[in-house]
């Protein structure tokens, strides 16, 4: 699916509040990768976000 990039920052937004508050991780991450905003745009690049966009369809 492709998002726009609204939706991208949304996305990363919200997994970063996630990992901050707690949610395990779902990558291996790389040495020096700590910040939970990084961390959430590492998962949406590997297309790992377990966040999904539902659209309203155009009338």
């Amino acid at each position: 699916m492709e998002y726009t990039k609204f939706e991208i920052a949304r996305l990363i937004g919200a997994r970063a509040l996630q990992i901050k508050m707690g949610a395990p991780i779902l990558i291996k991450l790389p040495k020096g990768v700590k910040r939970p905003l990084d961390i959430a745009k590492l998962e949406f690049e590997r297309g790992v976000l377990p966040i999904t966009v539902k659209r309203k369809e155009k009338r």
